[in-house]
């Protein structure tokens, strides 16, 4: 196996858990899903680099909020479809949705951090308030 990453056409799951600072268990785990497809060189796995690829896809989805059912879906429609036009149509149609929760989610913490501002100025005057009583 070449040690030099870019030219590398094949990797360990060790090599896939350090360079992604994941546990082994995680990548198994990835496997179990259908996700992905390593070859067997008797009980060793041998990870391609399109394995390579899809984890990290798997890992930046999981960032972004992706379950592992909708990277699956994206998957499975790319290996149906190489022109990838409707795993890229419907990629959009999910980057939407999650641009939406995610602006929900951010109107809603802003809320919050109002609430907690105001919340906190009260503690603060009635503290003012016990000092000049006390």
């Amino acid at each position: 196996m070449n040690t030099n990453q870019a030219l590398q056409t094949t990797y360990s799951i060790s090599d896939l858990s350090k360079e992604f600072d994941i546990t082994t268990r995680s990548i198994r785990f990835y496997e179990d899903q259908g996700l992905l497809k390593p070859k067997r060189r008797g009980q060793t796995r041998i990870y391609s680099l399109k394995d390579r690829v899809r984890l990290k896809l798997i890992l930046r989805g999981k960032r972004l909020g992706f379950s592992l059912a909708e990277t699956r879906r994206l998957f499975e429609m790319y290996d149906a479809d190489k022109t990838s036009t409707t795993q890229l149509n419907t990629m959009l149609e999910l980057i939407e949705e999650k641009k939406t929760s995610l602006q929900q989610q951010m109107d809603d913490i802003k809320v919050v951090l109002m609430e907690l501002n105001s919340a906190e100025q009260q503690c603060l005057a009635a503290l003012e308030e016990n000092k000049v009583q006390g």
